[in-house]
């Protein structure tokens, strides 16, 4: 007993030492717009491992043994930080008072991260995609330039493709199997419910999965995480579409151990900022949890977004002069309205479990299958034995005219004839026509009826020989996946995971509309017989609309991926080393015969295997608690896409000659620093990405040698490029200062360098050469000289200088002035072989074929720099207790005219063609180009429930 009070007398003065070596920060959080307590708000001292969440009070008690002057930092979903200076006075209870947490999106500004700019509707994924949606911060400066003041121009944040970022739902990827990108369309007006987010910018580090070079996007929807409350939002805009209204409601955890929240909304325009692009979207989205005790949850969530989008066409700079940059080609009237020919519809529902089991305090489980399906069609016409319906087609324009030449005098080009009068009949015609002319397709599909006095009594349904398609991609995806996050010790964290995703991918064309017509012929009219037909299983069929022709085939795949991550914290150094691995077969399933490749198009292909690693780590130096420094690097390789491993899926099985896995390697140095006043990051990163593949599909003049025994030197070919390399380098600077309480000053700057690093294989297939006996139907046109060309669709300079005043009255005012640069034109790669400058007559070099002229010809053309003035602006009211706030932005207020992206047309497939187009000064395929938006605006009510 005496030893036990010797004991107890000893270490009471020590505790009382220890007591006396430290300070107690203590305080409450609480919402600053509904003055309730926020529960698990991250409270810590910046660059240490000191860190506690509130209790449900909004109250938090932290212990701190660190010397002298702090930062104080308040995190928590959906509310922006707060950054305060603290000191270290030992032995001293210090009281904070009450923190009020500001919502991020108090300001009505477009959900963080997910910002789906209405340029990311563009055509189809193609090149001209705009991806600056994906990784977005709400609180860096460069991040919400990138997505809200430069995304208008299609910037890409590093000048990297979404297919490069990882998103993810409740820990399930989102990329598509079929060419690695998100579904944007998926999301399309769920921003409400859709903020309870995580972030990592370029190879960082990430709780959920080995991610991209780009970054990765993890999106919660457990019902739990969800303020309680609702809100009603309206808006107007004159972009994609020109109103929106959405509902949502959560209701909390209740004592039962359920939560849920819903919200439904629908979008619409009859007309955006392009002529006759229509937009009408809904959306509808639920998630429930149930608490099954205090260490397992059960959450499902669903959405449905169906959405419907007239596309907008790329022209060329004749068109655009004789009408205007919004000019839109895929339209016509038909019974008084307007009718877009390329519609885009996306129904694709999902459903997902999640089985949330806390193993321990240190351990937490996450498990999920999900299973998503529907359908995404893009209508177009088709025609058969007909003039083709497209308003611009070569031989309408009055450059076809102009841009004559005669033919070839020997191996010597003929003389340039160019028949003006005929142009300018060609240019009244195009002037009183220049949209699709639906009624004339509709009198096409029909006979005229005569009655007894020989007059015109009606028109009776025939052979259509004009009809509206559409491309239908039906997929079915189950996946399931479970992550493990655990802390081994004080300063180890691991984290784990596992995704498996099944996809049957149905591909297909199926008839919408006969347009006034009876049926449509099953065959391709350029060619004869067997070859003609779609189906030699059921040949000479006549299609009705809701029938499948054309192409009919599935494509199967199957994915497997993991990873696993080691973190370490310690006092003045953070780092961390992660592992991939991954695992993907592919599969083409024909189901139609077709004529041109009998043997090789129905049934199954060959499985195609690729199995990848990844490694990357990284480290951090805490210079002070202001200033950090830190470093990423990654190596990993990545299967292609399942849409760039068959060579030309829609008609057999072949695959991609020598195709293999991209291999790809980034690094990236950072500086930051961080206090109340003044944020500041600066970045300088690398990345490589080698052995990419590309298919594409074209026609091509003058593209076969004669002498070398091909019968014809024009065809519609397919083009696969494989070896392609990719090099980004540049830097990034966010600035951020807060001038006074009121007053805050914004400063982002990219310097990039995105260049082609290699001369890739160009491989082109001639299917017409397919149906003759012992003919070659690929090509090698060895090495496409693209090595040090600029990668195009995106500006590769951005600058922005913005300013920002709010007042203590709940309104605020922001301006802000942006210059971009450097943005190029997609160039052709066939035009760049050495097979251009062959002469297909004969086999021998074009004799005119000087390098000076061919050097200026193959330019690749930089567009015009953009300079954009936006303006926004916000004010927020208490009535009867609830929130009303109103949000209004105007981009381009100058309402310049400025050009996107664009590529150029690889019609022209030899010197002399080219020469010939460009030397008229009216070239017939001249390159075609995207317009961005002039002046927009967008308006947002929002009311508090």
């Amino acid at each position: 007993m005496r030893k036990k009070y010797l004991v107890f007398l000893f270490l009471l003065p020590l505790n009382f030492v220890f007591a006396q070596e430290e300070t107690t920060f203590f305080g409450f959080v609480i919402d600053a717009k509904t003055q309730n307590a926020i529960e698990n708000v991250v409270v810590s001292i910046q660059n240490s491992s000191l860190t506690q969440l509130t209790s449900a009070d909004g109250r938090f008690e932290l212990h701190s043994q660190i010397k002298g002057q702090q930062l104080l930092l308040i995190h928590s979903q959906g509310y922006k930080d707060l950054l305060l200076k603290i000191e270290s006075n030992f032995g001293f209870k210090v009281n904070l008072g009450i923190l009020q947490l500001e919502d991020t999106f108090s300001d009505e500004t477009p959900a963080a991260l997910i910002t789906l700019l209405d340029s990311d509707f563009s055509e189809d994924n193609s090149s001209s995609e705009m991806t600056s949606g994906l990784l977005q911060s709400s609180k860096d400066a460069f991040m919400q330039a990138s997505a809200f003041n430069w995304g208008q121009a299609r910037f890409r944040v590093r000048g990297l493709d979404s297919e490069n970022g990882t998103m993810m739902l409740n820990g399930m990827i989102m990329n598509k199997i079929y060419d690695g990108r998100p579904q944007w369309s998926n999301w399309g007006g769920l921003n409400n419910v859709l903020r309870n987010q995580e972030f990592s910018v370029g190879a960082a580090t990430s709780n959920y999965t080995f991610g991209g070079i780009l970054g990765t996007q993890q999106i919660f929807t457990r019902a739990s995480m969800y303020r309680k409350g609702g809100n009603l939002t309206f808006s107007g805009s004159n972009t994609t579409y020109n109103w929106r209204a959405v509902g949502s409601y959560a209701s909390g955890m209740n004592a039962s151990g359920w939560a849920y929240a819903i919200s439904a909304g629908k979008r619409w325009s009859e007309e955006g900022f392009f002529e006759g692009t229509n937009f009408n979207a809904d959306s509808f989205f639920i998630c429930v949890e149930k608490k099954l005790n205090a260490k397992q949850s059960l959450n499902f969530t669903g959405f449905y977004t169906p959405n419907s989008r007239g596309k907008n066409s790329a022209n060329t700079n004749e068109v655009k002069q004789l009408t205007n940059e919004k000019y839109n080609s895929y339209w016509g009237w038909q019974s008084g309205k307007k009718r877009n020919a390329k519609v885009k519809n996306v129904e694709e529902p999902l459903l997902m479990l999640n089985h949330y089991l806390k193993i321990d305090d240190k351990t937490n489980l996450n498990s999920a299958v999900m299973y998503q399906f529907g359908k995404v069609g893009n209508s177009n016409i088709d025609y058969q034995k007909g003039h083709s319906p497209d308003p611009v087609y070569y031989k309408k324009m009055p450059s076809y005219f102009t841009s004559l030449y005669a033919k070839d005098h020997g191996e010597f080009s003929g003389e340039f004839t160019p028949d003006y009068e005929s142009a300018e009949k060609s240019k009244m015609t195009f002037l009183d026509n220049s949209q699709i002319d639906w009624e004339s397709m509709y009198r096409g599909n029909q006979t005229i009826m005569v009655n007894s006095e020989g007059d015109i009594s009606g028109f009776e349904p025939a052979q259509s020989h004009y009809v509206l398609y559409e491309d239908r991609t039906d997929d079915k995806t189950f996946a399931a996946n479970s992550n493990l996050n655990a802390q081994l010790t004080s300063n180890i964290f691991f984290d784990a995971g596992v995704t498996f995703r099944n996809l049957k991918s149905h591909n297909f064309q199926y008839l919408l509309d006969l347009l006034g017509g009876s049926y449509f012929e099953d065959i391709d009219p350029f060619y004869k017989g067997n070859q003609s037909k779609s189906d030699l299983q059921n040949p000479n069929r006549q299609v009705k609309e809701g029938e499948v022709y054309g192409y009919n085939y599935n494509f199967l795949a199957n994915t497997i991926d993991a990873f696993t991550q080691f973190r370490f914290s310690y006092k003045k150094t953070d780092f961390y080393l992660a592992q991939s691995y991954s695992m993907s077969n592919y599969q083409r399933e024909g189901l139609y015969q077709n004529g041109i490749y009998s043997s090789n198009s129905l049934g199954k292909s060959d499985m195609v295997n690729f199995e990848n690693f990844g490694f990357k780590g990284g480290f951090t130096y805490k210079i002070s608690g202001k200033q950090s420094l830190f470093f990423n690097g990654s190596h990993l390789t990545r299967a292609p896409s399942l849409r760039n491993t068959f060579s030309n899926s829609r008609l057999n099985n072949s695959i991609v000659s020598g195709i293999e896995s991209e291999n790809i390697s980034s690094a990236e140095v950072n500086y930051a620093y961080r206090s109340p006043k003044l944020k500041m990051r600066l970045t300088a990163y690398y990345a490589l990405i080698k052995n990419s593949t590309k298919t594409s599909f074209f026609y091509a003049e003058g593209i076969f040698d004669n002498g070398a025994g091909n019968d014809a030197t024009a065809a519609f070919v397919s083009q696969t490029l494989t070896h392609m390399n990719k090099k980004n380098i540049g830097t990034e600077l966010s600035f951020e200062y807060q001038i006074s309480s009121i007053l805050k000053t914004t400063l982002s700057a990219a310097y990039g360098n995105y260049t082609y690093d290699s001369n890739p294989d160009v491989a082109i297939t001639n299917d017409a050469n397919a149906v003759k006996p012992g003919a070659q139907t690929t090509f090698d046109f060895g090495k496409a000289y693209l090595k040090n060309y600029k990668q195009a669709g995106m500006p590769q300079q951005a600058y922005s200088v913005g300013l920002e005043y709010r007042d203590p009255k709940f309104w605020w005012l922001g301006a802000n002035i942006n210059y971009l640069a450097e943005s190029y034109i997609d160039v052709s790669p066939i035009a760049r072989t050495a097979q251009f400058y062959i002469n297909p007559a004969n086999g021998f070099p074009f004799p005119e074929a000087t390098k000076e002229r061919g050097d200026q010809l193959l330019k690749q053309e930089k567009f015009d720099p953009i300079s954009l003035l936006n303006i926004s602006g916000g004010k927020s009211w208490r009535i009867y207790g609830k929130y009303v706030g109103l949000f209004t932005s105007v981009n381009n207020v100058l309402n310049l005219t400025y050009k996107t992206g664009g590529f150029e047309q690889a019609r022209n497939a030899n010197f002399r063609a080219l020469n010939q187009d460009v030397s008229s000064g009216t070239p017939s395929f001249g390159p075609k180009y995207y317009y961005g938006y002039g002046r927009t605006y967008f308006l947002n009510l929002t009311i508090g429930l």
